[in-house]
């Protein structure tokens, strides 16, 4: 049998048990395998011991695949939650170090203020990139108009011959 894989030799093997079954009958013959002697049955259950631990490493991957799956599914909505409930915990218990390092919260650390000199440089990249991306403010994108080139085609419609009235006069 050419296959590939261990769940292919469990087949195989499968099939190699009831083929020995059938051809060897008397489970308490003895032969030789490999130079030890054992019965039948004893080689049997050997190559039964292959395809039960293939089928118990399929099953568990496919108990681990679903387990996976729901993890995934659950996911977004359980970190959301835990989010909400650590902010929960910092409004409850402010920004206590020691009742926070109980739930493994680190506190906020304290802002620190910048210098004029980060200021300013700050500044100078901000006017850097605003200039480079060619964005404006809210008053200079007013000033902004579009123009449109566009043609008209008119198409004048025929009246249609002989069908049309003609306007009368009452004298």
């Amino acid at each position: 049998m050419a296959s590939e894989g261990k769940t292919a030799k469990a087949a195989q093997v499968s099939n190699i048990i009831a083929g020995t079954k059938k051809r060897l009958p008397n489970g308490n013959q003895s032969i030789t395998i490999g130079g030890v002697t054992m019965t039948v049955d004893q080689a049997t259950a050997k190559l039964q011991t292959f395809v039960d631990n293939r089928d118990t490493v399929e099953t568990a991957q496919a108990s681990v695949k679903a387990a996976v799956a729901t993890e995934k599914a659950q996911e977004p909505s359980l970190l959301a939650f835990i989010a909400d409930y650590v902010t929960f915990i910092r409004l409850q218990f402010g920004n206590a170090a020691d009742v926070l390092a109980d739930f493994d919260i680190p506190p906020r650390k304290a802002p620190v203020p910048q210098t004029a000199e980060q200021k300013a440089v700050a500044v100078a990249k901000r006017n850097a990139t605003r200039e480079a991306r060619g964005t404006s403010g809210k008053k200079a994108k007013q000033s902004v108009k579009g123009n449109v080139t566009a043609k008209i085609v008119v198409t004048p419609s025929t009246p249609a011959a002989g069908g049309g009235t003609t306007p009368t006069t009452h004298g």
